[in-house]
């Protein structure tokens, strides 16, 4: 919950920023002069590629939820039994060995999303985050019925 609290705050803020930006950016282009306009069609491109970027993302999260939700119903979530440090961090060696189990489990069946989508989670807690979500990702593109390749 507290995730989900601090992305919506976060897209909040965002949205705002991209509210101002583009608002000094139409005022640039509203000076007429050739520097003003070309400085504010600069302007205005930052905030559309934040509220392009700000979708998919939200569009990830989404759909890696109704795969968490689902797997859930199945009772196929990875259960959260790994070593943790005193400070509550996810023991190293105990991730590696539980993404060794998923990695395999992943090779015997590479077109299951579940599995890719464990795979996913091994992933992030062996704090890979890019390969977590490329992992994330596949599992997403196999769940809708896509190929593989459609999702990268």
């Amino acid at each position: 919950m507290r995730a989900k609290l601090t992305y919506f705050i976060t897209a909040a803020v965002l949205a705002v920023y991209f509210v101002l930006v583009g608002s000094r950016g139409v005022m640039l282009i509203q000076q007429g002069t050739l520097l003003t306009v070309s400085f504010g069609l600069a302007v205005l491109i930052l905030p559309v590629i934040g509220v392009w970027f700000l979708w998919k993302n939200t569009q990830f999260v989404t759909r890696a939820n109704r795969l968490a939700a689902e797997l859930d119903a199945e009772g196929g979530l990875p259960v959260d039994d790994l070593a943790r440090t005193a400070s509550g961090r996810i023991d190293r060696d105990a991730a590696d060995a539980a993404f060794e189990r998923r990695r395999a489990e992943t090779e015997d069946s590479p077109d299951d999303w579940r599995c890719w989508f464990r795979l996913a989670v091994a992933y992030h807690d062996a704090r890979d985050t890019p390969r977590a979500r490329k992992a994330m990702q596949r599992a997403i593109a196999l769940h809708g019925g896509r190929t593989p390749a459609a999702a990268e």
